[in-house]
């Protein structure tokens, strides 16, 4: 059997001529933007008048004579674009035997049985496909293209790049030019070629090499372990499904995202694993005591068993499995920020009780908040067992008995929050929930603060020795205005006749509009009050 490490060196007009590609749906869609097409026309320019250049490995399997592409269709696809683009600058200059090279080396074969001519390179997705298709049929660029994010139009913008930067190239001398680009192809470029017939293998060839060097994301990396170690009867719809779940998640921009909920989802049942290990534990390259990863289609359904929980998480508007209280710390959570505790939500989801289990959680957050000490490691790693613990005992109260101990002290709690320096977006939600008298706050109002900090001239306040009061719960006010009026910050007079009177509703506008003066002092005595609330409130019931 072929090893791992056999890979033969060919040409690319040699590999092109003796092969059909096929890009299987589960691979990466084309990519490349006009950057990396134009770094890759310049080192084939670089090179065109010194040597041989080498386009790196690529991995395939063979299936019947189809050789299915496992990793290099970047380079592939490219590379029959600008082929293509040479092609057609030879037609249109007469050039009939340089052409017909081109043509049967790299964009069309010959079924010798039928005389059917098919091309060299097929993409799986029948609207991308049929783009590509085009533009090596006509030599031009569709003009129908809207969507600048599809794959149709990545592929149709290279193709424009590569005809403008050879037309460029050939205005010294188109015969000699021409000439030169094709010989240069067909004899000077070369692919590491890896073929094996086993998917597994390859995609394990691939893993290394992708881990190795430039990488892909673990995204990808996750995508093609379970693929490489699906059954081939499966392999479409298990493709079908993992892709699915990761495009429902695009709108958040990154595939991080989707990683971060396969974590979130593992962790459930098998507890706390660290970002850059969560590949090496799936792929079973790494070994944890206490810890055997799903295999690879129980992996799929468990992601499928959490996937519309997650995306409620991520947005609590959308419809699915949680609903009422629940939704409501989902929106409390994102306001000010934490994620940690997403598994453990998704472990109390379709318990008895779920919402005290939810209640609980958000209680126990907040309360670390303040106290400032909730983004350590190890208080993820609770997070994340306590998850497991919920999970295998389908009982919210391990909760308490997992992680009470976290819990600070009212008194604590109130000590800090009233002098303690809050980021804008906790702030206004503690701010919120103390005036609407709930843990989980309607998004009322904008957070304004009452000294700003971008002003020196304020009476009664010292840039020196008081800013460390800017931003504490003693300061801020929340108010109906979006923007703040320029005369509010003038002084705290004008402050009170242009923005206090636009409070919200149970805003403290009374305590504040009785001070006549806006001090240090009186900021600290505004925010011992408002944490005394605050500890009523989130150590009440």
């Amino acid at each position: 059997m072929q090893s791992p490490l056999d890979a033969s060196a060919n040409t690319v007009a040699e590999l092109f001529s003796k092969s059909t590609f096929v890009i299987p749906q589960y691979q990466r869609e084309y990519s490349w933007r006009a950057d990396e097409v134009e770094d890759f026309w310049t080192d084939l320019q670089n090179t065109l008048d010194l040597d041989n250049y080498f386009l790196g490995l690529i991995i395939l399997t063979d299936d019947n004579g189809e050789k299915h592409v496992v990793d290099g269709q970047q380079r592939i696809v490219t590379l029959t674009l600008l082929a293509n683009a040479i092609y057609h600058e030879a037609i249109a200059r007469n050039r009939k035997a340089l052409a017909d090279r081109i043509w049967a080396d790299f964009l069309r074969s010959i079924d010798y049985e039928t005389d059917d001519i098919n091309p060299r390179v097929v993409l799986a997705d029948q609207t991308d496909n049929d783009t590509f298709q085009q533009i090596i049929e006509t030599g031009e660029v569709p003009e129908n293209i809207k969507d600048t994010e599809s794959v149709s139009y990545l592929i149709a913008n290279s193709y424009k790049v590569l005809k403008e930067f050879l037309a460029s190239d050939l205005k010294s001398d188109p015969f000699k030019r021409l000439g030169k680009w094709t010989e240069f192809l067909t004899n000077r470029v070369y692919f590491a070629v890896f073929v094996h017939p086993d998917a597994a293998t390859a995609y394990k060839v691939f893993e290394i090499i992708n881990t190795r060097g430039r990488g892909l994301t673990t995204a990808d990396l996750l995508k093609n372990y379970v693929l490489g170690q699906t059954p081939k009867m499966q392999r479409d719809e298990i493709y079908k499904r993992w892709r699915d779940m990761a495009k429902s998640f695009t709108v958040e921009g990154s595939s991080n995202v989707f990683v971060q909920f396969i974590r979130h989802a593992v962790t459930v049942g098998s507890g706390h694993i660290l970002p850059q290990e969560l590949f090496g534990f799936l792929a079973q390259r790494q070994r944890y005591s206490r810890k055997s990863p799903p295999v690879p289609l129980a992996l799929v359904d468990t992601l499928e068993g959490f996937h519309s929980l997650y995306l409620q998480m991520i947005d609590p508007t959308i419809s699915g499995p949680a609903e009422g209280y629940a939704l409501r710390v989902f929106e409390a959570l994102n306001e000010i920020g934490v994620i940690a505790v997403r598994p453990i939500l998704l472990a109390l989801n379709g318990q008895q009780e779920n919402e005290k289990g939810c209640d609980y959680i958000l209680r126990l957050v907040v309360r670390r908040i303040v106290v400032g000490s909730l983004g350590t490691g190890n208080i993820e790693r609770r997070f994340s067992e306590a998850a497991r613990d919920v999970h295998e005992t389908g009982n919210w109260t391990v909760l308490q008995d997992s992680l009470d101990d976290l819990n600070p002290s009212r008194d604590d709690f109130v000590n800090r929050l009233s002098s303690r320096t809050i980021n804008k977006a906790t702030l206004t939600f503690l701010r919120r929930s103390i005036l609407q008298g709930s843990v989980t706050p309607e998004p009322q109002g904008t957070l304004h603060l009452i000294w700003p900090r971008n002003t020196d001239s304020w009476d009664g306040m010292d840039v020196e020795t008081d800013l460390k009061w800017v931003s504490t719960v003693g300061n801020p006010i929340l108010s109906d205005l979006h923007k703040r009026p320029k005369e509010a910050s003038i002084d705290f007079q004008n402050f009170k006749y242009s923005l206090l009177e636009n409070g919200v509703d149970n805003e403290w506008a009374e305590q504040i509009n009785q001070r006549d003066d806006w001090t240090a002092v009186e900021i600290q005595k505004l925010g011992e009050e408002l944490a005394e609330s605050a500890g009523d409130l989130w150590y009440g019931g």
